[in-house]
C-alpha cells in the first residue's frame, strides 16, 4: 500500500465503527481526507481494534512523520548548559521523552482538528496512546491532579516516551498556588524522568494558550524550575524548550540570552 490507500483504508475501517458515519463520504482530496482521518482519531472513543489497523496506521504515521523532517537532539546546539531553545513541531522532535501539556482526563484532546498540542501529540502517537493514558486512568480511578506527571510510550513519535502533565488553568489573575502549580508541572515530569533514567526531555510552553497562563511568567517559572533541577545529580542532562510561537521564542531567549 502507499500512503493513500494506507489513508483510505485507516478512514473506511474507522467510519466502519459507528453507524452515525455510514453517509460519510471519502474526499477525493489528499489534505481533506488527512482532515476527515485526524477528526475520526480525534472522537474515537478508547477501545481495541484490529492488529491490521494497528500495522496499517503505524506504517502511514511513520511516513507522515519522516515527511515532516525529524530534528534529533544532538544537533541542537545549547543556549546555556543544558538548556536548549528550539522552535518548531514538538512532535518531529527525536529525543527521550517530549511534555504533553494534558487535561485533568488524561486521556486526550477530542475536538476534531483541534490545534491544542494534546491533540496534536495524540494524532500523531496513533490510537494505542489513548488507550494506554484510559487504562492509567482507570486504575487510578480519579482525574489527574495538576501538577503531576504521567509516562507513557510514544507509539508512532520519534521520541521515546511522552510525559503528560495538567497545568493550571487561569481564569482571572494569576495566583501564588497558580506559580506553585506550575512549577510543580516541571519538576514532576523531570522527577520523572530521572526515575526512567532519561537524558533529555523537552517542554512545550505548559499552561499558555488554552489555560491562558501569562506567556512570560510561565516561561520565568520553567526556566527557573528547570535550572533548580539541574542542579541536582540525575540522568537529566538537556532540557529543550520547544516553542510554536515567535512571541514565546523571544520570551525565552530574552531569559537565557
Amino acid at each position: 500500500m502507499n500512503q493513500s490507500e494506507k489513508r483510505i483504508f485507516l478512514i473506511q475501517e474507522l467510519l466502519k465503527e459507528n453507524a452515525v458515519y455510514q453517509d460519510v463520504k471519502i474526499p477525493a482530496d489528499a489534505a481533506e481526507q488527512r482532515q476527515l482521518l485526524r477528526g475520526l482519531m480525534n472522537v474515537r472513543m478508547p477501545h481495541d481494534i484490529s492488529r491490521e489497523f494497528l500495522d496499517i496506521q503505524d506504517s502511514y504515521l511513520q511516513e507522515e512523520t519522516e515527511n515532516k523532517q525529524i530534528t534529533d537532539v544532538d544537533t541542537l546546539v545549547p543556549v546555556q548548559n543544558g538548556l536548549y531553545i528550539w522552535q518548531g513541531d514538538i512532535t518531529s522532535l527525536r529525543c527521550d521523552a517530549i511534555v504533553n501539556a494534558a487535561n485533568s482526563g488524561m486521556t486526550g484532546c477530542y475536538v476534531p482538528n483541534h490545534k491544542c498540542i494534546d491533540n496534536c501529540i495524540h494524532t500523531f502517537a496513533g490510537i494505542q496512546l489513548r488507550l494506554e493514558c484510559s487504562e492509567l486512568m482507570r486504575k487510578q480511578g480519579y482525574e489527574e491532579p495538576t501538577g503531576k506527571a504521567k509516562l507513557t510510550s510514544a507509539y508512532n513519535l520519534p521520541c521515546r516516551y511522552i510525559l503528560h502533565t495538567v497545568g493550571p488553568i487561569i481564569s482571572g489573575r494569576v495566583t501564588d498556588r497558580d506559580c506553585e502549580l506550575l512549577a510543580s508541572c516541571y519538576r514532576s515530569c523531570l522527577e520523572l524522568a530521572a526515575e526512567y533514567e532519561l537524558e533529555s526531555v523537552a517542554f512545550c510552553c505548559i499552561s499558555t494558550g488554552e489555560f491562558h497562563f501569562p506567556n512570560d511568567r510561565a516561561a520565568e517559572i520553567a526556566v527557573d524550575t528547570v535550572k533548580k533541577f539541574l542542579e541536582q545529580k540525575s540522568s537529566v542532562k538537556k532540557v529543550i524548550f520547544n516553542v510554536f510561537k515567535d512571541i514565546d521564542r523571544d520570551i525565552y531567549r530574552k531569559l537565557l540570552g
